[in-house]
């Protein structure tokens, strides 16, 4: 009947609240109870960090890495042409393709700290910095964010000025190239796809 309708639609949204038919039921954040720092370097300090469960069982450890927050620029020329960057990175021991990244220096604003990776690694500057988004790296085991920036109007200003443990080969690919390249596996570091991946959401 018309009338039994509107009460199996109530027990069909009790069941879901109760984490039936296939929907889990909501979970609850653990609670921070400790932390030791293990670790610190120029790059990033680890953490021994304990956590209570919110079931009230005994506490668990987890290591969790504290870095600055990280930026990444895709910079655009005139002529719609990305700057990219070729350099060795000593985690896989091989090279990268990648657009200019790095650390943010202390509270140094993100959009900064990408005019900045920007003019020492590839010797250009932008007409303008735009922001694009962020992603977190590694919510796993990291606490910091990625900023990217859209660097418009990109012009070669001047040599590059890397630091003393990088070095860097300069290039620039058509806009249009982008995928292609990331479909072959030419660029592969996860941070870059993901700045390529919100400029395509902005439409650029």
């Amino acid at each position: 009947p018309a009338q039994e309708a509107p009460e199996r639609g109530r027990r069909r949204a009790s069941r879901r609240a109760e984490g039936q038919e296939g929907i889990a039921p909501p979970v609850k954040p653990w609670r921070r109870v400790g932390s030791e720092r293990l670790q610190r370097s120029p790059v990033f300090d680890l953490h021994k960090v304990r956590f209570e469960p919110p079931d009230a069982s005994p506490p668990r450890d987890f290591w969790v890495v504290e870095a600055p927050e990280w930026i990444n620029v895709v910079p655009l020329t005139a002529d719609r042409r990305v700057v990219l960057v070729r350099q060795y990175r000593y985690g896989i021991e091989g090279f990268t393709l990648e657009i200019p990244g790095g650390m943010c220096d202390g509270e140094e604003p993100p959009a900064e700290a990408a005019a900045r990776e920007l003019r020492e690694e590839t010797g250009y500057e932008a007409r303008e910095i735009v922001p694009l988004g962020w992603v977190h790296p590694n919510p796993a085991i990291q606490t910091n964010r990625c900023h990217s920036f859209l660097a418009l109007g990109a012009r070669p200003a001047g040599e590059p000025a890397p630091d003393p443990d990088e070095a860097f080969e300069v290039s620039t690919v058509p806009l249009g190239e982008i995928p292609g390249l990331i479909r072959s596996g030419a660029i592969t570091h996860s941070l870059v796809i993901a700045a390529f991946h919100l400029l395509d959401l902005r439409g650029a």
